[in-house]
Protein backbone atom coordinates (compact mmCIF):
# COMPACT_ATOMS: atom_id res chain seq x y z
CA UNK A 1 0.00 0.00 0.00
CA UNK A 2 1.40 3.53 -0.84
CA UNK A 3 1.43 5.79 1.95
CA UNK A 4 0.52 9.37 0.32
CA UNK A 5 0.07 12.78 1.15
CA UNK A 6 -1.62 15.67 -1.24
CA UNK A 7 -0.95 19.00 -1.34
CA UNK A 8 -3.68 21.60 -2.38
CA UNK A 9 -6.12 19.11 -1.44
CA UNK A 10 -8.86 21.94 -1.87
CA UNK A 11 -8.13 22.66 -5.18
CA UNK A 12 -9.13 21.14 -8.11
CA UNK A 13 -6.83 18.73 -8.71
CA UNK A 14 -5.93 17.70 -4.77
CA UNK A 15 -9.69 17.08 -4.49
CA UNK A 16 -9.78 14.75 -7.72
CA UNK A 17 -6.46 12.83 -6.22
CA UNK A 18 -8.11 12.35 -2.95
CA UNK A 19 -11.20 11.20 -4.18
CA UNK A 20 -9.27 8.84 -6.39
CA UNK A 21 -6.96 7.64 -3.57
CA UNK A 22 -9.63 7.11 -1.15
CA UNK A 23 -11.40 4.83 -3.20
CA UNK A 24 -8.37 2.90 -4.12
CA UNK A 25 -7.29 0.32 -1.78
CA UNK A 26 -4.01 0.50 -3.10
CA UNK A 27 -3.60 4.13 -1.32
CA UNK A 28 -3.72 4.81 2.16
CA UNK A 29 -3.77 8.65 2.46
CA UNK A 30 -2.34 9.82 5.52
CA UNK A 31 -2.07 13.78 5.21
CA UNK A 32 -3.53 16.69 3.27
CA UNK A 33 -2.22 20.16 2.95
CA UNK A 34 -3.39 23.83 2.22
CA UNK A 35 -2.31 27.17 2.22
CA UNK A 36 -1.93 29.05 5.31
CA UNK A 37 -4.96 31.03 6.40
CA UNK A 38 -7.78 28.28 4.37
CA UNK A 39 -10.89 28.27 6.00
CA UNK A 40 -11.03 24.54 6.77
CA UNK A 41 -7.56 23.76 8.44
CA UNK A 42 -7.85 21.85 10.98
CA UNK A 43 -10.91 20.07 9.83
CA UNK A 44 -11.19 16.35 9.25
CA UNK A 45 -10.41 15.36 5.70
CA UNK A 46 -12.92 12.61 5.51
CA UNK A 47 -15.46 14.80 6.68
CA UNK A 48 -14.33 17.60 4.12
CA UNK A 49 -15.04 14.65 1.21
CA UNK A 50 -18.43 13.43 2.73
CA UNK A 51 -16.88 9.98 3.73
CA UNK A 52 -16.92 10.58 7.56
CA UNK A 53 -13.80 10.90 10.02
CA UNK A 54 -10.74 9.66 8.64
CA UNK A 55 -8.87 10.85 11.67
CA UNK A 56 -6.61 13.33 9.51
CA UNK A 57 -6.62 16.85 9.42
CA UNK A 58 -6.32 19.20 6.97
CA UNK A 59 -2.88 21.15 7.49
CA UNK A 60 -0.91 24.03 6.21
CA UNK A 61 2.11 22.45 8.11
CA UNK A 62 4.02 20.41 5.30
CA UNK A 63 5.97 18.67 7.89
CA UNK A 64 3.08 17.13 9.69
CA UNK A 65 1.87 16.30 6.63
CA UNK A 66 4.74 14.43 5.52
CA UNK A 67 5.42 12.56 8.84
CA UNK A 68 3.87 9.69 7.83
CA UNK A 69 3.57 9.87 4.05
CA UNK A 70 5.74 7.50 1.33
CA UNK A 71 5.08 10.16 -1.38
CA UNK A 72 4.02 13.69 -1.02
CA UNK A 73 1.89 14.73 -4.42
CA UNK A 74 1.43 18.33 -5.52
CA UNK A 75 -0.23 20.67 -8.06
CA UNK A 76 -0.17 24.00 -6.55
CA UNK A 77 1.66 27.11 -7.37
CA UNK A 78 5.67 27.45 -8.30
CA UNK A 79 6.12 29.32 -5.17
CA UNK A 80 4.02 26.57 -3.06
CA UNK A 81 5.76 23.99 -4.96
CA UNK A 82 9.13 25.00 -3.90
CA UNK A 83 8.33 25.22 -0.55
CA UNK A 84 7.36 21.77 -0.20
CA UNK A 85 10.23 20.36 -2.04
CA UNK A 86 12.31 21.68 0.32
CA UNK A 87 10.40 20.30 3.39
CA UNK A 88 10.31 16.58 1.17
CA UNK A 89 14.09 16.70 0.68
CA UNK A 90 14.35 17.66 4.58
CA UNK A 91 11.87 14.74 5.49
CA UNK A 92 13.54 12.35 2.67
CA UNK A 93 10.24 11.87 1.19
CA UNK A 94 9.53 11.17 -2.76
CA UNK A 95 7.58 13.88 -4.40
CA UNK A 96 5.48 14.05 -7.33
CA UNK A 97 4.78 17.43 -8.94
CA UNK A 98 2.44 18.02 -11.91
CA UNK A 99 2.65 22.01 -10.84
CA UNK A 100 2.96 24.20 -14.14
CA UNK A 101 4.32 27.54 -14.81
CA UNK A 102 7.90 26.82 -13.01
CA UNK A 103 10.76 29.22 -14.50
CA UNK A 104 14.19 27.55 -15.83
CA UNK A 105 15.75 28.54 -12.24
CA UNK A 106 12.83 26.51 -10.36
CA UNK A 107 12.17 23.97 -12.43
CA UNK A 108 16.32 23.12 -12.21
CA UNK A 109 15.87 23.73 -8.29
CA UNK A 110 13.29 20.66 -8.69
CA UNK A 111 15.78 18.23 -10.63
CA UNK A 112 18.65 18.74 -8.12
CA UNK A 113 16.43 17.52 -5.16
CA UNK A 114 16.58 14.39 -7.47
CA UNK A 115 19.69 14.18 -5.15
CA UNK A 116 18.56 13.95 -1.89
CA UNK A 117 14.95 12.24 -2.94
CA UNK A 118 13.07 10.50 -5.68
CA UNK A 119 11.24 13.12 -7.27
CA UNK A 120 9.20 13.09 -10.49
CA UNK A 121 7.59 16.03 -12.75
CA UNK A 122 5.83 16.45 -15.73
CA UNK A 123 4.04 19.59 -17.30
CA UNK A 124 1.29 17.10 -17.53
CA UNK A 125 0.16 13.53 -16.02
CA UNK A 126 -2.02 12.21 -18.35
CA UNK A 127 -1.01 8.71 -19.57
CA UNK A 128 -1.91 10.09 -23.17
CA UNK A 129 -0.79 13.25 -23.60
CA UNK A 130 2.93 11.59 -22.46
CA UNK A 131 2.71 9.04 -25.44
CA UNK A 132 1.77 12.23 -27.76
CA UNK A 133 5.06 13.92 -26.13
CA UNK A 134 7.14 10.80 -27.90
CA UNK A 135 4.93 10.43 -30.97
CA UNK A 136 5.47 14.35 -31.97
CA UNK A 137 9.04 14.21 -31.22
CA UNK A 138 9.46 11.06 -33.70
CA UNK A 139 6.69 12.82 -36.38
CA UNK A 140 9.22 15.77 -36.03
CA UNK A 141 12.26 14.29 -36.45
CA UNK A 142 11.06 12.08 -39.66
CA UNK A 143 9.26 14.76 -41.16
CA UNK A 144 11.60 17.37 -41.21
CA UNK A 145 11.69 21.22 -41.90
CA UNK A 146 9.81 20.82 -45.00
CA UNK A 147 6.87 20.64 -42.43
CA UNK A 148 5.93 23.79 -40.47
CA UNK A 149 4.50 23.35 -37.30
CA UNK A 150 1.87 25.08 -35.05
CA UNK A 151 0.47 23.99 -31.83
CA UNK A 152 -2.59 25.16 -30.51
CA UNK A 153 -3.93 24.66 -27.04
CA UNK A 154 -6.96 25.72 -24.74
CA UNK A 155 -8.07 25.31 -21.19
CA UNK A 156 -10.19 26.63 -18.90
CA UNK A 157 -10.92 30.73 -18.31
CA UNK A 158 -8.87 30.25 -14.51
CA UNK A 159 -5.92 28.68 -15.73
CA UNK A 160 -3.10 31.54 -15.34
CA UNK A 161 0.03 30.22 -17.33
CA UNK A 162 -0.11 30.42 -20.98
CA UNK A 163 1.09 28.93 -22.92
CA UNK A 164 0.48 25.81 -20.93
CA UNK A 165 3.24 23.47 -19.41
CA UNK A 166 2.10 20.94 -22.24
CA UNK A 167 2.23 23.35 -24.97
CA UNK A 168 6.02 24.81 -24.32
CA UNK A 169 7.35 20.92 -23.51
CA UNK A 170 5.63 19.68 -26.75
CA UNK A 171 7.44 22.77 -28.31
CA UNK A 172 10.82 21.45 -26.48
CA UNK A 173 10.03 17.63 -27.83
CA UNK A 174 10.45 19.61 -31.04
CA UNK A 175 12.88 21.43 -30.87
CA UNK A 176 15.17 18.48 -30.09
CA UNK A 177 13.80 16.37 -32.59
CA UNK A 178 15.11 19.23 -34.95
CA UNK A 179 17.82 20.56 -33.10
CA UNK A 180 16.42 24.12 -33.97
CA UNK A 181 13.97 26.07 -31.30
CA UNK A 182 10.64 26.42 -32.19
CA UNK A 183 9.28 29.77 -32.32
CA UNK A 184 6.96 31.05 -29.49
CA UNK A 185 5.04 32.44 -31.87
CA UNK A 186 3.76 29.32 -33.28
CA UNK A 187 2.34 28.28 -30.04
CA UNK A 188 -1.35 29.74 -29.64
CA UNK A 189 -3.46 29.50 -26.38
CA UNK A 190 -7.01 29.88 -25.68
CA UNK A 191 -8.56 30.64 -21.83
CA UNK A 192 -12.24 29.60 -22.28
CA UNK A 193 -15.55 28.23 -20.47
CA UNK A 194 -14.31 25.45 -18.48
CA UNK A 195 -12.40 23.39 -20.94
CA UNK A 196 -10.21 20.64 -19.09
CA UNK A 197 -7.09 20.64 -21.33
CA UNK A 198 -6.53 20.66 -25.50
CA UNK A 199 -3.12 20.62 -27.36
CA UNK A 200 -3.42 20.14 -30.99
CA UNK A 201 0.18 20.43 -32.84
CA UNK A 202 -0.21 19.92 -36.40
CA UNK A 203 2.47 19.17 -39.03
CA UNK A 204 2.07 21.04 -42.11
CA UNK A 205 3.61 21.15 -46.10
CA UNK A 206 2.04 22.02 -49.57
CA UNK A 207 -0.27 19.18 -50.39
CA UNK A 208 -0.45 17.38 -46.54
CA UNK A 209 -1.27 18.47 -43.05
CA UNK A 210 -1.02 16.09 -40.33
CA UNK A 211 -2.24 16.66 -36.89
CA UNK A 212 -2.21 15.05 -33.15
CA UNK A 213 -4.63 16.36 -31.01
CA UNK A 214 -4.92 14.96 -27.04
CA UNK A 215 -8.55 15.93 -25.53
CA UNK A 216 -8.35 15.91 -21.74
CA UNK A 217 -12.23 15.65 -20.75
CA UNK A 218 -11.64 15.13 -17.52
CA UNK A 219 -9.19 15.87 -14.71
CA UNK A 220 -9.64 12.38 -13.33
CA UNK A 221 -7.03 11.19 -16.11
CA UNK A 222 -4.79 14.14 -14.55
CA UNK A 223 -5.84 12.65 -11.12
CA UNK A 224 -5.16 9.00 -12.24
CA UNK A 225 -1.93 9.55 -13.77
CA UNK A 226 -0.87 11.50 -10.44
CA UNK A 227 -1.49 8.23 -8.27
CA UNK A 228 -0.03 5.84 -10.94
CA UNK A 229 3.37 8.47 -10.60
CA UNK A 230 3.36 7.67 -7.11
CA UNK A 231 2.73 3.98 -7.25
CA UNK A 232 6.01 4.01 -9.26
CA UNK A 233 7.97 6.40 -7.23
CA UNK A 234 7.43 4.93 -3.78
CA UNK A 235 10.62 3.02 -3.00
CA UNK A 236 12.54 4.30 -5.81
CA UNK A 237 16.44 5.76 -5.00
CA UNK A 238 16.98 9.35 -5.58
CA UNK A 239 16.80 10.81 -8.46
CA UNK A 240 14.82 13.27 -11.20
CA UNK A 241 12.75 11.03 -12.62
CA UNK A 242 9.49 11.97 -15.24
CA UNK A 243 6.57 10.14 -16.59
CA UNK A 244 7.74 8.29 -19.58
CA UNK A 245 10.02 6.26 -16.63
CA UNK A 246 7.00 5.30 -15.39
CA UNK A 247 5.09 4.39 -18.60
CA UNK A 248 8.78 2.58 -19.60
CA UNK A 249 7.75 0.13 -16.03
CA UNK A 250 4.61 -0.14 -17.01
Amino acid sequence: MTKVAVSGARGRMGSRILTLAFADNSFSVVGALEREGHPEIGKDIGELFGLGSKAILLSSDAAKALKDADVLIEFTSPEATLTHLRAAVGAKKAMVIGTTGLSPQELEEVMKAGAAIPVLWTPNMSVGVNLLFEMVSDAARRLGADYEVEIVEAHHRGKKDAPSGTAKFLAEKIAGARKSKLDPGKIHSLRIGDVVGDHTVVFATDGERLEFTHRASSRDTFAAGALRAARFLAGKAPKFYTMKDVLSES
